[in-house]
């Protein structure tokens, strides 16, 4: 999957807004594609667009034609098309994630802004200190140990991290990497909220379809982009054929919080699901978003308050150095 730069991520919201614009505007699946060939965001947008042209023509549906483009759709976007195609709000689906993306773009930009003077700061500093040492010495071997010695293994710890978290891994090693981040503060709040949003978003958009409420429970699990909620989810259909319901099996599944299993609960016996479903993840988005983007704000200033006691500490201790000398002499 291509690297999920800003630039790439606002070309994709615009993909989805463009597509459901067509599609509210009464134009056929099979003409808007067509369209949005003719007219991409992005060069990289029409040869997706052509893709799922050829699929279309020949009988599928959107789902089928978006899950053999290449390189593949990340899997919470095909999870989510789907649900939209058989709820019938594939434009809400649309929408969403033009809106998730564009949030994703959003934060990105703003990050790699803020990141922009503490990065320059790490460099200058860890080239500027061992220079008198290069100038005098002329030990340029010394010179490139000492910098590429702090700069190599930050490279690749940022790179295992980037890796790390890519979506084209196994469901187990995303279930691994989901329990750890729920330990980063702020992150693994706003992450599981986000999460939530996404499953109430299509699990209301497939029960208001009239989808059986296990598939749509199934649907809305992968679209959620959480591997424990699909593994719990996965594991309700003999619990379903004893006559729990889906009210008693949220409780205790340990997957959802309490507010969340309470208003299901509520909405499943008043008859008020849709209702109860829109108002958690209208809650949900809006929590999780505040949340994502406080803790980006927070990652700049922390790298440069860590990156200034650096340079703090390396003066101090030169200076020490120096006026230990000094009075070694005298």
């Amino acid at each position: 999957m291509p690297l999920a730069t800003p630039g790439r991520l606002q070309q994709q919201a615009e993909v989805y807004r463009q597509l459901g614009n067509l599609i509210q505007a009464g134009v056929p699946i099979l003409q808007g594609i067509r369209l949005l060939r003719q007219s991409p965001p992005a060069a990289w947008a029409s040869r997706l667009a052509g893709q799922c042209l050829a699929a279309l023509e020949e009988g599928t549906t959107l789902t089928e034609a978006f899950h053999r483009v290449h390189p593949p759709l990340p899997e919470f976007d095909l999870a989510l098309i789907e649900a939209g195609e058989q709820g019938g709000r594939l434009v809400e689906v649309l929408r969403l994630l033009a809106s998730h993306y564009e949030l994703q773009a959003q934060i990105a930009r703003q990050t790699l802004s803020d990141l922009l003077y503490p990065v320059f700061l790490l460099h200058f500093a860890v080239f500027i200190f061992p220079l008198p040492n290069l100038v005098v010495t002329g030990n340029v071997a010394g010179f490139l140990l000492q910098t590429g010695g702090l700069l190599v293994p930050l490279y690749l710890l940022l790179g295992l991290l980037w890796y790390a978290f890519r979506p084209t891994h196994s469901e187990t090693w995303r279930a691994r990497m989901e329990r750890w981040m729920e330990w980063v503060p702020v992150l693994g709040k706003a992450r599981r909220k986000l999460v939530l949003a996404r499953l109430t978003a299509a699990l209301q958009a497939l029960i208001n379809a009239g989808v059986p409420i296990f598939r749509a429970w199934e649907l809305a699990a992968a679209a959620s982009g959480s591997p424990a909620i699909r593994r719990a989810v996965g594991q309700w259909p003999p619990l379903l054929a004893a006559g729990q319901t889906p009210a008693e099996l949220v409780k205790a599944s340990g997957c959802f919080p309490t507010m969340f299993a309470n208003l299901y609960a509520s909405g499943e016996v008043s008859g008020r699901l849709d209702e109860e479903l829109r108002h958690l993840q209208f809650l949900y988005s809006e929590e999780g978003q505040h949340e994502m983007r406080l803790f980006w704000s927070w990652v700049p200033k922390i790298t440069y308050l860590i990156i200034a006691l650096a340079i703090a500490y390396k003066i101090i201790t030169s200076y020490l150095g120096y006026f230990s000398g000094v009075f070694k002499e005298m």
